[in-house]
């Protein structure tokens, strides 16, 4: 199992690699547009919608809202209410299970899976058309999201005592996160410093990018907390050794809205 994760790892990372350095934003869109397809399959079977008729009803559904959002809805506005929903899902995993009715409700377990999907979409494809260094942008925030889960991951078996939300998932440990954040600061400083015109700028970076920590941690506790109520371990069985797509993108989903926010109100993306 061990080396099938590791191998399938691998090749996942020189495909989005490759992907987001080499094809133009155009086509980079269209690749990412279909994550998104699979991301709202897998969703559709998180929230109990089993038959093929009402699982790619719901899919075709994500894809409509993806491109009327981009068609006609503001990125900034796209990203407000992107970060407005995160701020409510991190209510929803501290309270879990209470307030059940929320996150049972299909209708509304729908709707959150659009507002997870939709505004990952759109907040990568800003980054990546974005003037200048847009791609590797992208490149810098996945493999901060890399980092920071290999970091938690490795601080948590050595070290992890304190549980972090022990009712959505029990492995994740506030060691974990300690060691996350330590990984995340130091790869933020030292890439500021390489990229950034000035020193001034460097502190809002790093903080920014420990604020995009802090979200993507709620991003993969929420995706937790419907695996649970759905009974299952993963979203899917796309990747060997890893689970569905939504098992390795649930840190993203929520990481890249604050990420690209943050960086269009600081001036960081223009």
């Amino acid at each position: 199992m061990l080396r099938r994760r590791l191998a399938t790892g691998t090749v996942l990372v020189l495909l989005a690699i490759w992907a987001i350095l080499w094809l133009p934003s155009f086509y980079f869109g269209i690749a990412l547009a279909l994550l998104v397809t699979i991301g709202a399959w897998e969703w559709a079977g998180l929230i109990r919608l089993t038959n093929v008729v009402g699982r790619s009803g719901y899919t075709v559904l994500v894809v409509l809202c993806l491109w009327l959002a981009a068609s006609y809805v503001h990125v900034v506005v796209v990203l407000t209410v992107a970060c407005c929903w995160w701020l409510l899902s991190l209510v929803w995993v501290l309270r879990f299970p209470a307030d059940r009715y929320w996150w049972t409700n299909r209708a509304l377990a729908a709707l959150a899976g659009m507002l997870v999907l939709v505004p990952t979409w759109i907040a990568l494809m800003e980054m990546h058309r974005s003037a200048g260094m847009g791609p590797y942008l992208v490149l810098f925030l996945l493999v901060m999201i890399w980092l920071a889960d290999s970091a938690a991951y490795f601080a948590g078996r050595r070290w992890g005592a304190h549980l972090l939300a022990p009712r959505v998932s029990p492995g994740k440990t506030w060691e974990g996160v300690a060691g996350a954040a330590l990984i995340v600061v130091l790869y933020a400083f030292i890439s500021g410093l390489i990229v950034l015109p000035g020193v001034g700028l460097l502190g809002v970076f790093v903080l920014l990018c420990l604020v995009t920590l802090m979200f993507s941690i709620v991003g993969d506790l929420l995706e937790s907390m419907f695996k649970r109520e759905a009974g299952v371990k993963d979203s899917g069985s796309l990747l060997p050794g890893h689970g569905g797509l939504l098992d390795r993108i649930d840190s993203l989903t929520a990481a890249a809205p604050v990420f690209v926010l943050s960086l269009l109100l600081s001036g960081l993306l223009k």
